[in-house]
């Protein structure tokens, strides 16, 4: 959702305007809290977090920006400033967390990182839905030569087309895909 939209529909209604705000940033909002606060808060805490940030975004965005971006930028610092302030406030009240010990801290951490995790997945969602509005057999080539690493050849004979044509439409679908992901912020 970009700032434009958000504040047109805002314009609209608010409730609107709420309701796709929280429809298209929920998940990102919530794994950026529960990133933050896993190891002290309770999941009633995160879910409390969560409900704060929609409500700065809401209340704090300037309806006025001519801002036409993604507004995941805006969404993600405020969910990160607004997370982190509740983790200081939760580790001031019960004094710091600490587990059983070490031992427990170290079963419980965990390399992934699910902030990263869920920006990828969003990329390959969106890079799948502009692969298909491709069309046909456009999608079909780039998806078999790119994912299924299949030469021209055994591509045409699926398609039925000449290995020259699947070339040459290969070459015009990627320069059709890089355009539309560039529009929307994603370089190949």
């Amino acid at each position: 959702m970009t700032g434009n939209e958000y504040c047109a529909l805002h314009r609209q209604s608010a409730d609107k305007a709420y309701n796709a705000l929280f429809e298209n940033y929920c998940d990102y909002v919530y794994a950026i809290v529960f990133n933050k606060l896993r190891s002290t808060a309770s999941r009633e805490d995160i879910e409390e977090c969560v409900s704060d940030i929609f409500a700065d975004i809401f209340f704090g965005y300037d309806l006025n920006s001519s801002y036409n971006g993604d507004m995941k930028g805006y969404v993600g610092t405020v969910a990160k400033r607004r997370a982190i302030n509740a983790y200081h406030s939760l580790t001031a009240r019960s004094g710091h967390f600490s587990g059983e010990s070490d031992d427990y801290l170290a079963a419980v951490s965990s390399d992934s990182d699910i902030e990263a995790d869920h920006d990828k997945q969003e990329t390959r969602t969106l890079l799948l839905r502009t692969i298909n509005e491709l069309g046909e057999p456009d999608s079909t080539i780039i998806l078999q030569k790119y994912y299924y690493d299949r030469t021209s050849g055994e591509i045409a004979e699926l398609l039925s087309m000449k290995a020259s044509a699947v070339r040459m439409r290969a070459a015009r679908a990627l320069d059709k895909l890089k355009t539309s992901l560039s529009a929307v912020g994603i370089t190949l």
